[in-house]
């Protein structure tokens, strides 16, 4: 009996939540190959870097910049020239918000600046908030800027006309494109000069 109660009880919780949960299915904006070659563009060679970070690592990332990996596990697209000289990377972050994930792939050059970002994919209920962004060119926002401490997506009133749903979205593109800077930044700088 006390097994009855209890699956009706979590049956009873689940229910709540999945109504609250209304993921859509995805928009597949860009491939994972574009959105690479895109960011790197003029890499002649490509290899990938896989990254495991550790509680130290992730630590630094909450302690330095206020947020915490979801992850132990990245995987950065490297980008050289004919020559081997490092371009960039690209990194593929995901945000999981209440109308469905969200993911954004956020190129970076060596130094940390950010070379462009891309929306790969998000659900149909936020699309219609995304489209608006991506009309006003959302990739080349951040182009050259160090968004290691902050990426203000709010700046400069390309926005403010649009529906407040398309501001929440534009601060989780401007996160996104954060939290691949910070990635670099700790999985890939420090490490280099550390190894």
């Amino acid at each position: 009996m006390n097994r009855f109660r209890t699956a009706l009880l979590a049956a009873g919780l689940a229910i709540p939540a999945m109504l609250l949960a209304h993921i859509t299915p995805p928009v597949i904006l860009l491939s994972e190959r574009d959105a690479v070659t895109r960011l790197l563009s003029g890499a002649k060679k490509f290899s990938v870097l896989e990254v495991r970070l550790t509680p130290a690592e992730k630590k630094t990332i909450a302690k330095e910049w206020n947020w915490t990996p979801n992850e132990d596990f990245y995987r950065f697209y490297l980008g050289r020239s004919e020559d081997g000289k490092l371009l960039g990377a690209v990194i593929f972050v995901t945000d999981f918000t209440i109308h469905g994930p969200v993911e954004v792939a956020v190129g970076v050059d060596p130094k940390g600046s950010v070379r462009g970002a891309s929306v790969v994919e998000c659900t149909e209920e936020t699309y219609p908030w995304v489209k608006p962004l991506l009309d006003l060119d959302f990739d080349r926002w951040f182009v050259g800027k160090d968004c290691k401490a902050h990426c203000d997506a709010l700046s400069g009133g390309k926005i403010e006309t649009l529906h407040p749903m398309c501001h929440f979205y534009a601060e989780v593109l401007a996160s996104l494109v954060q939290k691949g800077s910070d990635l670099y930044e700790v999985g890939v700088t420090r490490r280099a000069t550390t190894h």
